[in-house]
């Protein structure tokens, strides 16, 4: 539930809150990972890669469980937590044989609930089911592209994805992004929504809560002196003066495509997402 707040102070002017009734600050210590090393948007050799990242709020890793790979064993969702790594909630799972396990939870999925894996699971929200096994157009996330890798695709805060059409070996699924893919049958696939929706219309409302997410400021390429930016120099407010705006690289902003051409994807996707 999203709710706004007296501002008083000038950080909550425009700030929109996202309010859940969630178990936070109390994670299960044996499914928790010490903190990745910071690389702030660096490679190996110690070259930014991914501009704009840096600092934040230290935070430990929640283990999850992106196989669900507990085939036929039940498990009883025993709370909904907050997880700072991601924009999903996650549920904590209690299986039969004694073992706890984090999953994404999904939308209306409540504590006390029932869950399970496997082909011959029930059709309701937090089972996982190979694709050969779901009906077409019910909604699903947590998906595999590699059966028994794990979940790698629709994971993120409200977002669902829906099988378009299915044959003996692939699964025609269409993803939150419009792209149409192709997918094994015998890939894990999770039913459901994922929950959290009302992420997406939260309102930070200061910079400083930016920082907490280790997003560092983005600074305009006109605002730049030339030899840093393409866009940069002038006197005054003089525009990028170039035909067509440039990356602080020199290459084409706009218009440009920057996928490989061959590209070994390719094959499993029916339609891109970049197509009207």
């Amino acid at each position: 539930m999203l709710i706004k707040r007296k501002p008083i102070t000038p950080g909550q002017r425009n700030r929109l809150d996202n309010v859940q009734d969630l178990v936070e600050n109390n994670p299960v210590k044996s499914l928790l990972a010490g903190g990745a090393r910071r690389r702030n948007g660096r490679n190996n050799q110690g070259k930014i890669t991914v501009r704009h990242r840096g600092g934040g709020v230290r935070r430990k890793y929640r283990m999850m469980d992106w196989k669900r790979n507990k085939i036929g064993v039940p498990g009883k969702v025993m709370q909904i937590e907050y997880d700072p790594n991601r924009t999903a909630n996650i549920a904590l799972v209690y299986y039969a044989d004694g073992e706890k396990r984090y999953m994404i939870a999904p939308r209306n999925l409540e504590a006390g609930a029932k869950v399970i894996s496997g082909p011959d699971a029930e059709l309701s929200v937090g089972n996982a089911l190979p694709l050969r096994n779901i009906p077409v157009g019910m909604a699903i996330h947590n998906i595999e592209l590699i059966a028994g890798k794990g979940a790698q695709l629709v994971r993120g805060a409200g977002t669902a994805a829906t099988i378009q059409s299915r044959d003996e070996k692939f699964a025609t699924i269409l993803l939150p992004s419009k792209e149409v893919r192709l997918v094994p049958v015998d890939c894990l696939a999770t039913i459901g929504e994922v929950g959290n929706q009302f992420h997406k219309n939260e309102k930070l409302g200061k910079a400083g809560r930016n920082r907490h997410l280790g997003i560092r400021p983005t600074v305009r390429g006109v605002a730049m002196h030339p030899a840093a930016h393409p866009h940069g120099g002038g006197e005054g407010k003089s525009g990028i003066g170039l035909k067509h705006p440039k990356t602080p690289w020199g290459k084409p902003a706009l218009g440009k495509k920057t996928r490989k051409q061959r590209k070994y994807s390719d094959k499993w996707i029916v339609k891109d997402r970049r197509v009207k």
